[in-house]
């Protein structure tokens, strides 16, 4: 057993004995009256029969469940939803854009008419070994997707889940070193990567026009930024582009993306308090005044800090290190409630609050779903004691509930806001932590939340949204990211012998949960070389009136601010 193993060992078993402890004692004196620690009933006998091991034969079962409860949801999304954006698993049928109710931003932020199941679960089917079904998912999206659409969609949704997952097919597709075998499709002529840059293209309004370089929230694939777009948005929303972008730029050798997404956070940054040097959670775009003063690590600021990290390991700017270092620093001193050390003293066991961004105050006692993504990253920051402690707060929510309800009292230990939408984080940071520690007990946190989706959110069609995580009644959606990371990250917790394990090359994840490789390429900016003076100009075009959309859209995969360079030094 390694050290990670043997630590969480004695972690877990001194949790037990902590179980008649007040949870949160430093955070308010209306203690409640059990910890959550007391969702973990057994003693350390009972620790050591349960989840001190786990046989080879139940990890194969575990596999299979993951892999039949994807296709159960993707053939039936492929049957009764396609070429739709989204499956209604309980009326097995397709959902898109809500054209009605423009307002409805919960669906239209998200569905674009553009298929978006099918391509969010591209390179799911390539980690299932699927290269048959995956040729003829890419062929499909070559063929019949287009992004010419008269859709207002949230910038940040079609950056991860489309985008996102269009360069990450098109990488794994292209790979001279075939960590997936021989994958190469016949006459694929970088298709992918030119719906991508298409796609990219239209949200670049998003940053036109805005005078802190901070985007607009959504945009018109057709027409740009509504004409009644609001000037608000949140620090994820806006903060968490660089990572397609900065790819996509790199793959291209053209800098505007990355320019542009790097540009918004380091807007975002500059804002920051000088006392705590927390972030709030929503900003004016053009004033750069905080509508939002909370600061957490949920919704609106999650995946702000995740990019900052992912986008060092991928493009090794120092810049990015000390931004997320010194945001890990402040989340540490001003968020993180508890004793000090995760596993030793008095007091109980970290948690992460929601406070004020300028004086570090706690602002609420709820905490979200979403943040259950933050022992991952602490894996990826080699924190790997405190993201055990914290990963076992969550899974003794799931344990309770058999779910993570959106938002949960702490002070209460009750939920707040009853619904869940089959989201991933837990069990990516289960994922990552297993991978970390190789502790089978996170092979039977994943088995427990296999079991309790196929028994609470499985429908006549596929998997549908909890509505009501106590009563287990159910919304008829199944959003994309079920497929794109839930069933991705539990089919490789019990996959060891994946190719994304076996290969030599490194990976992260997506926020959207689609790899790409840690590669070299990802470090040198081709521009530099052959474009000397495009930097300068993108400054300069960003501030101009848009290039006619006549134009725009018919420009080939070479920047189209390229065209206007040319025109411009012929000019001089």
């Amino acid at each position: 057993m390694n050290k990670c193993s043997s630590f969480f060992n004695l972690l877990f078993i001194k949790y037990i004995r902590q179980q008649n402890s007040n949870t949160c004692s430093k955070i308010s004196g209306n203690s409640p009256k059990k910890s959550y620690l007391s969702f973990f009933q057994e003693g350390r006998d009972e620790y050591e029969r349960k989840y001190s091991s786990f046989p080879d034969a139940l990890k194969v079962k575990m596999r299979g469940m993951a892999r039949d409860m994807f296709y159960f949801g993707y053939d039936n999304y492929m049957k009764f939803a396609f070429p739709e954006d989204e499956l209604n698993p309980i009326a097995c049928e397709g959902r898109g854009p809500d054209v009605l109710n423009p307002s409805n931003i919960n669906i239209n932020d998200v569905l674009g008419n553009y298929s978006l199941t099918l391509i969010d679960a591209l390179d799911t089917l390539l980690i299932l070994g699927n290269v048959t079904e995956f040729h003829r998912a890419v062929r499909l999206v070559i063929e019949t997707v287009s992004f010419d659409k008269d859709s207002t969609v949230q910038v940040f949704e079609a950056n991860i889940r489309i985008l996102g997952s269009l360069i990450s097919a098109h990488i794994l597709l292209t790979d001279p070193r075939n960590p997936f075998g021989d994958i190469a499709l016949k006459d694929y002529d970088n298709e992918l990567l030119h719906m991508a840059h298409d796609l990219a293209v239209r949200l670049l309004p998003a940053f036109e026009n805005t005078s802190t370089g901070i985007p607009y929230p959504r945009v018109n694939l057709k027409k740009g930024v509504p004409p009644d777009s609001i000037n608000e948005t949140c620090t994820a929303g806006a903060g968490s582009l660089l990572v397609e972008f900065g790819i996509l730029s790199r793959l291209i050798g053209d800098s505007t993306f990355e320019w542009v997404a790097r540009r918004a956070v380091k807007a975002l940054w500059n804002l920051r308090s000088n006392e705590t040097g927390l972030l709030g959670n929503v900003v004016n775009i053009q004033t750069g005044q905080w509508v939002g003063r909370q600061s957490g690590l949920g919704a609106g600021m999650d995946s702000f800090y995740e990019y900052l990290l992912k986008s060092y390991i991928l493009f090794g700017e120092k810049e990015d290190n000390r931004m997320f270092s010194a945001a890990y620093e402040s989340i540490q001193s001003h968020l993180r409630r508890g004793r000090e050390a995760c596993n030793e003293g008095e007091g109980d066991p970290p948690l992460y609050v929601n406070v004020n961004m300028f004086n570090g105050q706690i602002m609420n006692t709820w905490i979200d779903s979403l943040q259950a993504f933050f022992p991952g990253l602490q894996v990826l920051n080699g924190d790997v004691e405190n993201a055990i402690c914290l990963h076992a707060f969550y899974y003794a929510i799931w344990k309770r509930f058999g779910a993570l309800p959106e938002r949960y009292n702490w002070q209460l230990q009750a939920p707040d806001i009853l619904f869940y939408p089959l989201r991933p984080e837990l069990v990516e940071s289960t994922y990552l932590l297993y991978q970390a520690t190789k502790n089978p007990f996170y092979l039977h946190v994943g088995m427990d939340i296999l079991e309790s989706l196929e028994k609470n959110a499985k429908v006549r069609c596929g998997y549908a949204t909890l509505h009501h995580v106590v009563d287990k009644s159910k919304e008829d959606r199944m959003e994309s990211f079920f497929l794109s990371e839930t069933c991705k990250y539990l089919y490789l917790l019990f996959d060891e012998d994946n190719p994304l394990h076996k290969s030599e090359s490194k990976y992260i994840f997506t926020t959207e949960g689609h790899i790409v490789p840690v590669d070299q390429r990802f470090r040198e900016k081709s521009w530099e070389d052959q474009f000397p003076f495009l930097l300068s100009f993108t400054k300069i075009c960003l501030g101009c009136e848009r290039i006619p959309e006549e134009r725009r859209y018919s420009l080939p995969l070479k920047s189209i601010y390229m065209r206007q360079i040319d025109h411009m030094v012929g000019l001089s």
